[in-house]
């Protein structure tokens, strides 16, 4: 092994030591998979169409004749279940788990004392914000798309295997409506990347992590009050929360991509800009310096 200039080896001289079998992504997805919070926010994720059907049986079927929302059309068959339940998400439902699956990741480890180690191991920093937000990621698109196949699941047994009504007075059949709702989920997915990329941007700026999800959370509450500002005119297109529901385009007769575009766009935008500050923050921090062996 090799010795610096102040008679300090370092740990990453060691023989042996590759810094690309580091971290495996396997040994971080379990890591993550044991944690309390993800299983809470899985059981809830799963039983919430349950809780929208049992909704439903105890209030009936809607019977507004407009029927302008896939609300208003949640009993009309399976699949339009699974696109209530995709409906009610966005948002806010699923910004929840994918704030927290990004934001809660780097800062309770610091939290904890725990990011230390990880860097002492040594694990590369770039190499363990890139396994942690990949992580963070795949948990978070498994959330997703949780919500309208559980609903699909749910629905179909509750209100049959059907065509899929659309708010205007058109139907797509079962069988191309099930493609159409998978590029619907992911497209929330897609947009759902920058308040990931936001919370895992301040999860690396604070040893807090409800801090971090907090902070997440509350941006797009705040994005979604200013697109309802009409005012801003013009400028409400430069919102990630103004393309949220983009992905209804998905579900109509002749598909859009146009909305879907322009939202995913401006998500990924956001997302690498909050990215590089979330990497320049970790690599100027001086709390998490890997020690050193002798």
């Amino acid at each position: 092994m090799s010795g610096d200039v102040s008679g300090v080896v370092s740990a990453d001289h060691a023989e042996g030591y590759r810094a690309g079998r580091t971290l495996p992504l396997r040994v971080e997805a379990m890591r993550q998979l044991r944690r309390r919070r993800t299983l809470v926010i899985g059981a809830v994720l799963a039983a919430l169409p349950f809780v929208m059907l049992a909704a439903f049986q105890i209030g009936g079927t809607p019977s507004r004749p407009d029927r302008t929302t896939f609300i208003d059309l949640a009993t009309a068959s399976g699949p339009n279940f699974a696109a209530t339940m995709l409906f009610v998400g966005t948002g806010f439902l699923l910004v929840i788990p994918v704030a927290l699956f990004c934001g809660d990741t780097v800062a309770s480890e610091a939290s904890w004392s725990s990011l230390r180690y990880l860097l002492a191991a040594p694990v590369p920093r770039a190499r363990l914000l890139a396994r942690k937000f990949a992580v963070g990621l795949a948990f978070s698109a498994v959330a997703v798309a949780m919500l309208p196949l559980i609903g699909l699941v749910v629905g179909t047994a509750a209100y049959g295997w059907g065509d899929l009504k659309l708010p205007t007075g058109a139907s797509l059949s079962a069988g191309e409506a099930l493609p159409r709702l998978a590029v619907a989920a992911a497209y929330v997915f897609l947009a759902e990347i920058v308040i990931a990329a936001l919370a895992f941007w301040l999860s690396t700026a604070t040893d807090a992590p409800l801090g971090a999800v907090g902070g997440a959370v509350f941006a797009s509450i705040i994005t979604g009050v200013l697109d309802a500002v009409t005012a801003l005119g013009g400028l409400r297109e430069w919102l990630p929360a103004h393309w949220q529901y983009a992905w209804a385009d998905a579900l109509q007769p002749q598909l859009e991509w146009g909305g879907m575009v322009q939202g995913v766009s401006l998500s990924l935008s956001y997302a690498a800009v909050l990215l590089a500050l979330a990497i320049g923050a970790f690599a100027r921090s001086i709390r998490w310096v890997p020690v050193r062996v002798r």
